[in-house]
């Protein structure tokens, strides 16, 4: 059985990759590391995939929140759908999804169009996320299980991760969504409780962490992941506190990845972590806290190399 303390000073980065200050005492600029520039995708990588969505009048989370890895993933053939979108009704200032507060009816026929996308990219594996949908009263669990039903209708062999909201604590919604039996069931913690209030203000961190848990005392055949960034101003112990409380809530799989500011009206970057970090950070929730994944990279997203999931429900099967 896995320890549920948090990690001792062992792991702990001992190189600063804080900002620094000028000689006012005001917050410098963060240099963006080598680790972290990657090539601009070429059109002809991602034309593809673009060309067919924009066909079919898909939104893309690696379109609408500026992806890193866009290049990469368009050019295998896969994509996170993103649905009820594309805007959202909170204004988390580290996303640079739009802001829609506004009351909008679901588009009845977006299940259908994802699902003819999901058939035609021949896709193995497909994540559906959404943008928050507060200003509905099950906020949009239909439209995931619609989603659900189109896809196994078109690609009965493909296995799906949903990426869902918190649903404002609405377990009925909830359930609706794990009827429609999801291979795995993607909740983000985001970032630890500290920044909460800063980062997540319409999230509740115990929420999010009892949603996880509903999941895997309900539907314990379902696999569990959830996701934070780091360099939003967390300590490395913070983060090892977050893995032992997933853990704790029976999470499966944990990703870990930079934030990066999209834009100069969102969160500063307070720090850059090194890939040596994100190394210990891997090592330390696999083999001392025993999830059965752990991605940590510099550039690890909620989502990236998911279709990796199915060789987890191979080697742990239930």
């Amino acid at each position: 059985m896995a320890s549920d303390q948090a990690p001792g000073s062992g792991w702990l980065s001992k190189v600063g990759g804080s900002p620094s200050f000028g000689p006012t005492g005001l917050r410098c600029a963060v240099l963006k590391p080598d680790w972290l520039r990657v090539k601009a995708p070429q059109r002809e990588r991602i034309g593809a995939v673009a060309d067919l969505l924009q066909d079919l009048q898909l939104n893309t989370v690696c379109q609408e929140a500026s992806c890193p890895n866009i290049g990469e993933c368009f050019a295998g053939g896969t994509a996170t759908f993103l649905i009820m979108g594309p805007g959202c009704t909170r204004a988390c200032p580290y996303c640079d999804i739009d802001f829609d507060k506004s009351v909008r009816a679901l588009d009845p026929t977006e299940p259908a169009r994802l699902g003819e996308a999901v058939a035609r990219l021949g896709l193995s594996h497909v994540v559906i996320t959404s943008v928050n949908r507060d200003d509905l009263a099950d906020g949009g669990a239909s439209q995931f299980v619609a989603c659900i039903a189109q896809v196994r209708a078109r690609s009965p062999l493909t296995t799906i991760e949903l990426l869902i909201p918190d649903f404002c604590g609405n377990w009925h919604a909830l359930a609706a969504v794990m009827a429609a039996a999801p291979d795995v069931l993607n909740h983000n913690i985001e970032t630890v409780p500290r920044l909460y209030k800063k980062a997540r203000p319409q999230g509740v961190y115990e929420r999010s962490l009892e949603l996880l848990q509903r999941v895997r005392e309900g539907w314990p055949r379902t696999y569990t992941k959830s996701g934070l960034m780091v360099g939003l101003g967390e300590s490395d112990a913070e983060v090892g506190a977050v893995l032992a409380d997933l853990r704790r809530h029976h999470v499966d799989i944990v990703t870990i990845g930079q934030y990066l500011s999209p834009g100069p009206k969102h969160l500063p970057v307070d720090r850059f972590v090194t890939p040596e970090q994100f190394e210990l950070f891997r090592h330390h929730g696999e083999t001392e806290l025993g999830f059965l994944q752990v991605v940590s990279s510099p550039l690890t997203r909620s989502s990236y190399h998911a279709g990796e999931v199915q060789r987890l429900m191979r080697e742990f099967p239930r």
